[in-house]
């Protein structure tokens, strides 16, 4: 691993580094310092230099330590990277087929949390000084210093309710003299008995068992499956407390940063405490302290995205996925892997217990829990007593809205009923913008975008042509660049501003809000609109599949679900059970507290299994035959999937490619090849992509066979990309 040559008198360490290689480089330690496995480092590669760590991989004994690079920084001060760490990282690259550096790079994603946080300048008040001239802003500054502590400029500015330069003058008169302050201090612990939340019977009996976990010496996986409503999170939150009493770490996985808001207050009334943050959107200090605060155990709870699951824990002890069957967890760009698999594995790895949680699980968590991988803890009531929500189905061909519109008279009556009763009502369309296809009435063409294989999509809030696939975007033109014929666009379908529109238009008095991801202002205008109907403070609620999940509106009694067939128009083996947890979890909103919910299914299909299974409130129904139609079918959790995709700048060249590429498949009886076959995107982001699909038996080792075959194959070359993807979750 690491040695001490006497020949050469050189120390050589494996270093493993972010770039897309299959193993660790060779490095020479500096003359008279040390290292272990796990050290984090600074080393040179080709003309920069990258952040590393230093490996469990042994070293050639062969190489001459006098053509090594040398090391170019060790961090001293930070902790290094675990056992149990490195080998999860040694884990999802061997899943995936991925380079462990790669993997590692998501692990050392914050170079700033390798220093340690500069101190803050900050003043305190100089013992008998006083100002040549006394003034009440000056007088309010000396008053709020009598504690003797010192503070920030701004801080002290805004406490005294003075500008900052009054502090200034004080300085300069040497009344206030300028000192170092220590970083932020470590964060409040969670207090374990803060407030006691009252169970029902089933809860109790569910935590009795997530807490039955911790003794067990293996580690194991329990799924929580519950109706909305029926208080999930109040359970885990006592398995969270043992971890915590047993002077463990927890690691709160999220599939929205829109559902962060709600949960920190839920924790904090709990707990008394904040947990800390981990997603896109904090601030690269912030980013810093969490990370250097879970790596020497000062930060006890974490609640975060996916990435999340790569932090540095000192002393990892339970892991919590909420929403656990959400596409979110499951990243598809550069490294393609399950955040919720993942942390099954890490849970695995470490020997500590792993929650996932859902009104809608997985039908591979649900195969699981019933073959008895993982325990199982049903809640079939809502906590608060109140019963689930009336669902019914409206047929679009029968009782549609008239030409023009989109809100089916039944479900109009239905909100005009709730908003006289001073309810709230949620419209609920899985479609961003205004509309998803905009064209000229005259001449027939298509605004479509010129990097994908994609409509694009007006936003007419913004007043733009948006492609949702790679971001690009252009103003709505004033006439048709085919024909040049003025005032001939026309908006074709609807999206939620459109609704929002239709919405307006019914009911001016109704106080209306648009909930999606593309409203200007981004994730902290979303927390505050958020919470304004959480206190019912929208009469009417517009929104995307950001408000199908975890959220708590206790004044919500009415969901209508605009286009219900949306989903199962997919080629996707999985789109049946996606659309039945998308919808139930949307129409699960409605009358959580009080009951008496109501739910209206737009629908051209309303005999579908999905609708039906929905309007019968059958759940365990819908799984038996979602499950049975997958072991028929050899799907997962009955069989093994991978995607392979090819992608590249020219059409020609990638589709060659990709067939030469099915032609040097390795022949098995196991392994039923398709493909290629262009993808249902054919382009996106100016890249042409054609899909292959392997097929194989549950017990087949798939990663060995596609090693075999891309090892064998012919390599890419010409701007070429060959991306795998196990347990594909998306076939577009």
């Amino acid at each position: 691993m690491l040695f001490d040559d006497p020949d050469f008198q050189e120390t050589i360490a494996s270093v493993l580094v972010p770039v897309a290689v299959p193993g660790a480089y060779t490095y020479k330690v500096p003359p008279g310092r040390s290292v272990v496995p796990g050290t984090i480092v600074k080393v040179p590669l080709g003309p920069r230099e990258v952040i590393g760590a230093v490996w469990d991989i042994e070293p050639d004994a062969a190489i001459n330590p006098n053509k090594l690079k040398t090391i170019s920084r060790i961090y001293d001060t930070t902790t290094p990277l675990d056992r149990d760490l490195r080998r999860f990282v040694d884990w999802v690259a061997n899943w995936t087929l991925g380079a462990p550096g790669m993997v590692l790079r998501m692990v050392l994603r914050s170079e700033e949390a390798l220093e340690p946080e500069a101190p803050v300048p900050g003043v305190r008040r100089v013992e008998g000084a006083e100002p040549d001239r006394s003034t009440a802003a000056r007088q309010r500054v000396l008053a709020t210093m009598e504690d003797g502590f010192a503070w920030t400029k701004s801080g002290l500015a805004h406490a005294a309710g003075v500008s900052p330069s009054v502090v200034d003058g004080l300085i300069h008169q040497n009344v206030l003299e300028v000192v170092s302050m220590p970083a932020a201090p470590p964060p409040p612990k969670p207090e374990i008995d803060y407030a006691q939340t009252s169970l029902t019977p089933a809860q109790e009996k569910a935590v009795d068992g997530l807490l039955a976990c911790f003794d067990r010496a293996g580690g194991s996986v329990s799924l929580i499956d519950g109706v909305t409503g029926s208080g999930k999170t109040e359970v885990y939150f006592e398995a969270i407390a043992e971890a915590l009493r047993r002077e463990k770490q927890v690691l709160v996985l999220l599939p929205e940063i829109a559902l962060t808001e709600q949960f920190l207050r839920r924790f904090e009334q709990r707990f008394g405490v904040y947990p800390a943050e981990w997603h896109s959107e904090i601030t690269v200090k912030n980013r810093a302290r969490v990370w250097r605060g879970a790596a020497s155990g000062d930060v006890r709870v974490v609640i975060g995205a996916r990435s999340a699951l790569f932090l540095p824990f000192r002393e990892l002890g339970l892991i919590i996925v909420d929403e656990e069957h959400d596409a979110a967890f499951k990243q598809d760009d550069r490294l393609p892997y399950s955040a919720r698999d993942m942390a099954v594995v890490r849970g695995h790895i470490s020997k500590f217990p792993v929650v996932l949680a859902s009104a809608t699980p997985s039908v591979e968590s649900r195969v699981n829990a019933e073959t008895g991988r993982y325990e199982l803890f049903e809640l079939p009531e809502r906590a608060s007593g109140a019963d689930l929500p009336e669902l019914q189905a409206i047929d679009m061909r029968m009782d549609g809205p008239e030409r023009g519109h989109w809100l089916a008279p039944r479900l109009v009556h239905a909100v005009k009923d709730a908003f006289a009763a001073g309810e709230q009502s949620l419209l609920f369309l899985n479609r961003r913008g205004y509309a998803p296809l905009t064209l000229c009435r005259t001449c027939g063409h298509r605004f479509q975008c010129p990097h994908c294989s994609a409509w694009l999509v007006e936003h007419r809030f913004q007043k733009k042509l948006v492609c949702h696939h790679c971001g690009h975007f252009e103003p709505v033109p004033q006439t048709c660049p085919s024909c040049q014929s003025a005032d001939s666009l026309v908006a074709c379908g609807p999206g939620v501003e459109r609704i929002a529109e239709e919405v307006s238009d019914l009911f001016p008095q109704a106080r209306t809000l648009v909930l999606s991801s593309d409203i200007a202002g981004g994730p902290e205008r979303l927390k505050r609109e958020m919470k304004i109907v959480e206190e019912g403070g929208a009469d009417i609620v517009i929104g995307t599949q950001l408000v199908a999940k975890g959220h708590n509106f206790p004044k919500l009694k009415l969901v209508g679900v605009i286009d219900a067939d949306l989903g199962l128009a997919h080629g996707d083996p999985r789109a049946a059970e996606k659309t039945f947890q998308l919808l139930a979890q949307v129409t699960g909103r409605a009358g959580r507290v009080t009951g008496g919910g109501k739910g209206f299914l737009q629908t051209y299909n309303p005999d579908h299994p999905v609708i039906a299974a929905l309007l019968s409130s059958d759940k365990h129904a819908f799984y038996a035959a979602e499950i049975e139609a997958r072991r028929a079918a050899g799907l997962p959790p009955f069989g093994r999937l991978a995607a392979v995709i090819v992608s590249g700048p020219d059409r020609t060249f990638a589709e060659g490619f990709a067939r030469a590429l099915a032609r040097a498949a390795p022949h098995d009886q196991a392994v039923t090849l398709l493909g290629p076959a262009e993808a249902a995107l054919a382009m996106v982001r100016g890249r042409y992509r054609f899909r292959l699909l392997a097929m194989a038996p549950r017990q087949f080792d798939l990663q060995s066979y596609l090693r075999q075959w891309l090892a064998s194959g012919p390599k890419p070359t010409k701007g070429l990309r060959v991306q795998v993807d196990i347990d594909p979750q998306q076939f577009l």
